[in-house]
């Protein structure tokens, strides 16, 4: 059984009989969650890129729990004294949990010399799991979905900074996803969003299954 666990924003993990994977670890000054930084366990963290809201406390929950940190090396340089795992773009490596594939996001790093990026998570007897990252809508969302079978696509919704309600529905419908969980709304002003608004649209759009999920509660992967 795989169980994504939503911390709010798009800080999630993936629970799996294999460890446990960490995604955009944005803990402290989340106002979506009521957990702790020092209260997660994990064995992996991935990082899509550098701005706080993502790389969050990385480097703090790799030191407590031992974890690597999987990212670009430009964003593993801000990682100091704990393990990592630099990847990039289009590069492939396999973990105890099964796979990991580099993907583009188009968006901007907030490091110098970065580039933001997206995941495709192929989980040992589990599902495949597509993290999108902070991105606009791209064309090339359709070769993601041409090369992998994505059982869950795990989208942006929040508009302003990434792509929006329609743009996220669209990219459901590239990427051939058979479910979607939006992230990446309702943090801030800013991004507010109505995930059922987005649900009603992708499900029409796309024939995928949307599932809202709260921060703080989780639901099973299939």
């Amino acid at each position: 059984m795989i169980r994504y666990n939503y911390y709010g924003h798009s800080c999630f993990s993936l629970e799996t009989g294999h460890g446990v994977i960490l995604v955009d670890p944005f803990f402290t000054d989340n106002p979506k969650t009521k957990v702790k930084a020092e209260d997660v366990k994990c064995q992996y963290i991935l990082v899509s890129h550098a701005h706080f809201d993502h790389l969050g406390d990385a480097a703090v929950i790799a030191k407590n729990n031992d974890a690597t940190i999987i990212a670009v090396p430009e964003v593993l340089s801000l990682c100091k004294g704990v393990k990592t795992c630099p990847m990039n773009i289009g590069g492939s490596m396999s973990f105890p949990f099964g796979m990991v594939r580099m993907t583009l996001a188009v968006h901007s790093s907030g490091v110098a010399g970065g580039i933001a990026c997206g995941y495709v998570i192929v989980l040992k007897d589990g599902p495949t799991v597509y993290y999108a990252g902070d991105t606009a809508l791209f064309t090339d969302m359709k070769i993601i979905g041409a090369k992998e079978r994505i059982d869950y696509a795990i989208l942006p919704i929040g508009d302003n900074y990434t792509m929006g309600k329609e743009d996220a529905a669209r990219a459901a419908q590239f990427l051939n996803a058979h479910n979607v969980i939006p992230v990446h709304y309702n943090t801030w002003p800013s991004i507010e969003q109505d995930p059922y608004e987005f649900k009603e649209m992708a499900e029409k759009l796309a024939m995928v299954d949307v599932h809202v999920v709260n921060p703080d509660t989780s639901i099973e992967l299939k």
